[in-house]
C-alpha cells in the first residue's frame, strides 16, 4: 500500500486574478487623476470626492487667468467665457447631479477664481467645489 504525500505547492492563480483586477483599476483611474493643464494647487485639508459620483466637470484656471474645461473637445486648449458657460449648461442639462469643480492656481490672483465662479453661476451651477492638494502633515 502506497502512502500519499502532501503537496507543498502554493496555488498562485488567485493572486494573479487579484493583480489583474488591480491593474485594470489603476489603468482606468490613472487618466482621471491627471488633468491636462499644470497648475499649482493650494494645499488644504479636504475630503476627496465620493468614488460613486459621476465624473466631475473641472474648470482649470491658470495663474494668468486662462480657463480650460475637461469636457471640452480639446481639454488642453484655452476656452472662452461664452463657450465655458454654454458647455457647462449643456452638460448639466444632461446630468444635473454632476459635480462641478474649479482648479485654481495657488500663485494666481484670487480674482481669476472669482471670475470663474461668476461664469459658473451664469451657467446655473448650484454648487462648486474647489480642488486642492492634500496638506502634508509634519
Amino acid at each position: 500500500m502506497k502512502k500519499r504525500r502532501a503537496v507543498s505547492e502554493i496555488n498562485v492563480v488567485p493572486y494573479i486574478d487579484v493583480m489583474l483586477v488591480l491593474l485594470i483599476i489603476f489603468m482606468v483611474t490613472a487618466p482621471l487623476l491627471k488633468q491636462g493643464v499644470e497648475v499649482d494647487l493650494p494645499a488644504a485639508p479636504a475630503n476627496p470626492l465620493d468614488a460613486e459620483s459621476p465624473e466631475p466637470i473641472v474648470v482649470t484656471v491658470d495663474k494668468r487667468g486662462i480657463m480650460y474645461l475637461n469636457i471640452a473637445l480639446k481639454p488642453e486648449s484655452e476656452i472662452s467665457e461664452e463657450a465655458l458657460v454654454k458647455q457647462v449648461k449643456a452638460a448639466l442639462s444632461r446630468d444635473p447631479k454632476r459635480p462641478v469643480m474649479v482648479r485654481g492656481d495657488a500663485n494666481g490672483p484670487y480674482q481669476n477664481v472669482v471670475a470663474t465662479l461668476v461664469l459658473l453661476q451664469q451657467a446655473n451651477v448650484e454648487s462648486v467645489g474647489l480642488v486642492t492638494d492634500p496638506e502634508e502633515k509634519p
